[in-house]
């Protein structure tokens, strides 16, 4: 019965229900299928198609280059930073270039570009570029040397240059110069880098230090690109570049600055050919100033090779230290024994060794000590030659042992090392008077840098440790790597021997060939050296000899805190001497670095006889004066004032007070006052104020209490 009562037309409604789901079903199968296909068309059939559309949407990657890491010395200043620059160029085979069109422009251009660069007249450049037009050069250079971006900038403005490259032809290539703003100090220490930009994006040090962290300094290029985005081109950085890491250096730049000075200024004098100085902090290790300089033309010197620590050259009698702490830790002598030196000519196997003094009948019976006080060539062949003759082996087996050519590993590319032969040595000949002579600092090679470094040992405490360049390794400003002292040999010596050495070193100082060298202002241990150099093939025997003097020490001498090694080359001016010329040189340095790290209790100091109690105060505004004097606790007078303005005098009880009047229409009292607030008095009345001088007012031209016309001028001084 239910069932008959049901409606007759569910089912075909159903039917037509599903018929509807098919069709839609259908509809979308078609659409997903004609979206694969066309998916697998583009992806397949039209893929080089669509490369080539997306190709040119952008344009090919281009560096971006990094910035080199920056060099700063010890205290954070900066010696070292890289800045771009430009070299100009016109390929006259340009497509778009027009000949007609240089022509109709290079008088204006020629004006502007020798008003510029200031390398030719205006004739000169019309002349220059229509050469290069002739040419048909691809890379003709607009001018010679190099300029600044801001420079590049402006001559880009230029007529003819601001036309597109394809109509001029104007083209740079970007190269790094590396700035630095302390000039020559430290110079060739800090090195240099080749200016020329590497495939790669970065640049590359050519020497020093910039080439010993090269790597760490150069950092790494990133790519960009050019893409076009909504009908115009933008530049999209597809990798960042990484700029290079910093280097903070151990040179302190007023020690520098105040070595590189003291050496010059001697060089001058003695017209020498080169020089060489260099300071270390004793404790440390850490050289604070080193500085290389050569004469470049008659009368001028810069930094030139780095002879610090490159030069393997003979050290003279610096060396004799060295021999003198062998034969005492050996036994072979002590500072008190005797040595006969003769009349100053010693001969040896044939050979003929001098004293400096020969000239004056030698030293004769000298002891030990005064064999290095005087300097005597006899006096320590002759010990060395006592104690080691029958065996030599055994005198450069004790050389070894103090260290004198432990070898440093310098952070300086291309540094020498040290270089003593042995008598089993096959490469280098060892002869009959091979001994005597190496004992005074012949026959050896030494850098200067190994022999400061032997000496700071002896003022360490006899703890050689190794010479530092190098501080810390910084990325933005945060430090990656710090450096510290390096032990090379804790005790080069026993404490006998090197009580027994710096005495000497005093000595020589105080008693012995270095007596220009002793200072009332710091005190001073070291020794000379005084060494011929080797005229090539003709040996020592050349007409015209040349000498090296040195001289190598440290200072104050009970307490050493700095070392310093000075050696200069071919003198042509004055007797070669190490004590005069070198010394001169150290004990400059050693009195300007002591100068500057004196200090006083100024609360301790007496009070000068001659001192001001109560210092000149100028008048004006009272409560302005009364702030500055009590913050230097300077009592004011007991005078009663009513007005903010004051003239002040002096008496016992402290700084009198007298009242300035400011009544209106009235000429103030401005003279014991300072320009500010008398030319605010003056003002305030409607006068104008002429002034010349500097200080105090010392006179107005018109009187005070005369009547005030507004506009009217008053000059007044002050001095």
């Amino acid at each position: 019965m239910a069932e008959e009562n049901q409606p007759k037309d569910i089912e075909p409604k159903n039917n037509r229900i599903l018929a509807y789901y098919f069709i839609v079903v259908l509809l979308l199968g078609l659409v997903v299928t004609g979206i694969l296909v066309r998916m697998f068309d583009t992806a397949f059939v039209e893929k080089e198609k669509w490369e080539k559309v997306a190709e040119s949407q952008k344009r090919p990657n281009r560096l971006v280059l990094p910035g080199r890491g920056n060099i700063y010395s010890a205290d954070g200043k900066l010696m070292a930073t890289s800045v771009p620059r430009y070299y100009m160029y016109i390929d006259f085979k340009a497509d778009g270039l027009q000949a007609d069109t240089l022509k109709h422009y290079v008088d204006s251009l020629s004006y502007y570009l020798s008003k510029k660069l200031k390398n030719r007249t205006a004739a000169g450049y019309k002349a220059h570029l229509l050469r290069g037009l002739r040419s048909k050069s691809r890379q003709y250079p607009v001018y010679e040397g190099r300029v600044s971006y801001t420079d590049l900038k402006e001559i880009k403005t230029y007529p003819f240059l601001r036309l597109s490259k394809y109509k001029s032809g104007f083209y740079t290539k970007e190269m790094v110069q590396r700035q630095k703003p302390f000039g020559s100090l430290a110079s060739r220490t800090i090195g240099d880098i080749y200016g020329e930009i590497e495939e790669g994006g970065t640049t590359k040090g050519k020497n020093g230090l910039e080439l010993q962290y090269d790597s760490l300094l150069r950092g790494q290029a990133g790519l960009s690109s050019v893409r076009r985005v909504g009908g115009g081109w933008t530049n999209v950085i597809e990798i960042e570049p990484v700029n290079g890491m910093d280097i903070r250096t151990t040179i302190d730049i007023d020690i520098q600055d105040i070595t590189e000075k003291s050496l010059v200024d001697m060089l001058k004098e003695i017209d020498a050919e080169s020089g060489t100085a260099v300071v270390m902090e004793v404790a440390t290790g850490e050289i604070k100033a080193i500085t290389n300089m050569g004469r470049i033309r008659e009368g001028i010197y810069g930094e030139t090779k780095n002879h610090a620590v490159a030069d393997e050259s003979e050290p003279g009698s610096t060396f004799k230290v060295a021999s003198m702490m062998v034969a005492l830790e050996d036994g072979v002598c002590t500072p008190t024994d005797s040595v006969d030196t003769g009349n100053g000519i010693f001969m040896y196997k044939g050979a003929r060794m001098t004293d400096h003094n020969a000239n004056k009948g030698g030293y004769h019976m000298i002891t030990a000590e005064k064999a290095i006080w005087n300097s005597s060539n006899i006096g320590v062949a002759k010990l060395i030659l006592r104690g080691y003759e029958r065996n030599p082996s055994k005198f450069v087996e004790g050389l070894y042992r103090i260290g004198i050519n432990t070898p440093l590993n310098l952070e300086i590319p291309g540094a020498g090392r040290a270089k003593i032969r042995k008598p089993s040595d096959s490469t280098r000949y060892w002869s009959k008077t091979t001994l005597p002579w190496m004992s005074f600092g012949y026959e050896t090679q030494i850098p200067p840098i190994y022999t400061l470094t032997f000496f700071n040992a002896i003022a360490n405490g006899g703890k050689q440790v190794r010479p530092m360049f190098t501080k810390e390794i910084l990325r933005d400003g945060e430090v990656v790597k710090s450096f510290s002292t390096e032990v090379l040999n804790p005790a080069i010596c026993s404490e006998k021997t090197l009580t027994q050495i710096k005495s000497m070193l005093v000595g020589v100082v105080e008693e012995g060939t270095g007596q220009a060298v002793r200072s009332d202002i710091v005190s001073i241990a070291g020794k000379t050296g005084t060494a011929q150099l080797s005229q090539g093939s003709a040996g020592y025997k050349a007409a015209g000899v040349s000498h090296q003097v040195s001289f190598c020490g440290y200072f104050p001498a009970d307490k050493p805190v700095y070392s310093c090694i000075v050696v200069i080359r071919r003198p042509r001016i004055g007797y070669p001497s190490g004590g005069t010329m070198a010394g001169g040189v150290f004990k400059s340095i050693a009195e300007k670095i002591f100068a500057g790290t004196v200090s006083y209790n100024l609360d301790k100091m007496p009070a000068d006889s001659a001192a001001v109690k109560i210092p000149q105060a100028k008048g004006g505004d009272l409560q302005a004066l009364e702030n500055v004097l009590k913050q230097f606790g300077i009592r004011l007078g007991t005078d009663s004032v009513e007005s903010p303005w004051v003239m002040t005098g002096i008496k016992e009880t402290g700084i009198s007070l007298k009242n300035v009047s400011e009544k209106k229409g009235v000429v103030p009292h401005v003279v014991g006052m300072g320009a500010k607030d008398a030319v605010f008095l003056l003002e305030n009345q409607g006068l104008r104020v002429s002034i010349s001088g500097m200080g105090k007012v010392i006179s107005q031209s018109i009187p005070p209490g005369s009547r005030a016309i507004k506009g009217q001028t008053i000059a007044i001084v002050l001095n």
